[in-house]
């Protein structure tokens, strides 16, 4: 595996190969000649447009099967910009685009310098040398958003601004809620006290998806039949979090029962109280075997660099709250140990694993140098599936081995990293230092 830097250059294997760009990026490909400019619209894979000869964008990855693209087509850029087009790149992490072959080994990473008032990014470039297929490692920006880039590349692009970055068209968050679902929802949360939550059109998008496919079954399922999570559903779909909960639900019949159901037990209705949630997605389909309604609802707070920030150190405020109880000095936040902390979480998720050691056989204190921390003492603790710091915090002071690192004498420093998707939703990571 190689791990390139701004233009570096790799042989390609034959066969099709996978870009992935995990994090709260939307990606997209321009598919080329040697001149650099495309033949027209049809050469641009987006959100709104997934799909080309040789080329299918599905959430944060891009497949190429490089002998399938068009006709005189030798080069295929990689874009990253932010999910929300309101964000400058500088203030997200990194972005890393991870590169696989047919048989799923890994072939090349890259992660360019932190953008700074870039609103897009050319990431990589898939292109032709003779018979044989390579990989250049590119990292140039474009301050005006994807307006520069579509003059430099010649595409001519007539949608608006938040339809083109693959944000929901008209921006305003509405849905016609035929069936008063989501004014039902809202008036249970008012008296909660919770605040309201708006649709999100990819979020329904992954509901559909995962409702068809439980009623297909005629099963409950977190998990379709192929072994795709909920959550997978949510990030392939281009929707970013920073917390996510849903309702799996078989029976009701109208969304008054529905929400009558989640509101019988504790669990279910804490999960539709939840104040942290700000967007859903709903749906329900029937089963035309047994008539059984099946329905997915997704609540979720998508992903801001604040409120990453936030959790993040609400994680850390925690944990020095419970050194203080044990008579122990505070943690003092560090940046590079911050870095790899969450450059280890979108790992976890973008490549399918829960460890310490990566596919690749690197540890904490290797990532933690990586990262440029000459720290001489590394420990790290890591969890999934938990939605609020609190609750990872707990889980951890409940764990003898992480307990011990929270409370080791010896750490002076943290960072912490999270990242939504995968099989449990969420994943956590706690790099110390000393």
């Amino acid at each position: 595996m190689s791990e390139l830097v701004p233009g570096g250059n790799v042989p390609l294997p034959d066969g099709t190969l996978t870009l992935r760009v995990p994090g709260p990026f939307d990606v997209s490909a321009l598919i080329t000649d040697d001149s650099g400019k495309v033949r027209g619209d049809g050469d641009f894979v987006f959100y709104n447009q997934p799909t080309a000869p040789g080329a299918r964008l599905s959430g944060d990855a891009l497949t190429l099967d490089p002998p399938a693209l068009r006709t005189g087509a030798s080069r295929v850029t990689v874009v990253v910009s932010p999910a929300d087009p309101s964000t400058r790149l500088g203030l997200l992490p990194a972005p890393t685009v991870h590169v696989t072959g047919p048989g799923g080994g890994v072939v090349a990473r890259f992660t360019p310098p932190r953008p700074q008032q870039e609103t897009v990014l050319l990431l990589a470039e898939v292109y032709r040398r003779g018979a044989a297929w390579k990989l250049r490692a590119l990292g140039q920006g474009y301050a005006d958003g994807l307006g520069g880039l579509a003059r430099d590349f010649g595409v001519d692009v007539t949608e608006d601004a938040a339809t083109t970055t693959g944000q929901p068209a008209g921006g305003n968050g509405e849905h016609p809620d035929p069936d008063g679902f989501l004014g039902l929802v809202n008036s249970v949360r008012a008296r909660a006290g919770s605040p309201a939550v708006s649709f999100h059109p990819r979020l329904a998008a992954a509901a559909h998806a995962h409702a068809t496919g439980m009623a297909a079954h005629g099963r409950l399922d977190s998990e379709s039949p192929d072994g795709t999570s909920v959550y997978q559903r949510i990030t392939s779909g281009g929707y970013t979090y920073l917390t996510v909960g849903e309702h799996l639900v078989s029976g009701p019949r109208t969304p008054g029962e529905f929400v009558e159901y989640c509101l019988s037990a504790e669990r279910s209705r804490l999960t539709l109280h939840d104040p942290a949630f700000s967007q859903a997605g709903w749906a329900y389909v029937a089963d035309g075997r047994s008539g059984d309604m099946y329905w997915t609802a997704l609540w979720a707070q998508p992903f801001t660099p604040a409120g990453l920030t936030r959790a993040a150190s609400e994680v850390t405020a925690l944990t020095n709250t419970e050194r203080a109880a044990a008579g122990l000095a505070p943690l003092t936040g560090d940046p590079l140990l911050t870095t790899a902390a969450q450059a280890h979480s979108a790992d976890m998720v973008a490549r399918a694993f829960y460890s310490h050691t990566s596919p690749d056989g690197r540890e904490p204190w290797d990532r933690a140098a990586a990262a440029g921390s000459t720290r001489r003492t590394i420990g790290e603790n890591i969890a999934c599936g938990q939605r609020s710091p609190a609750e990872v915090v707990r889980g951890w002071m409940n764990s003898p081995g992480h307990r011990a690192n929270i409370l080791k004498p010896d750490f002076t420093h943290i960072g912490v990293g999270l990242a939504g998707g995968g099989k449990m939703g969420t994943y956590w990571t706690q790099l110390f230092g000393g």
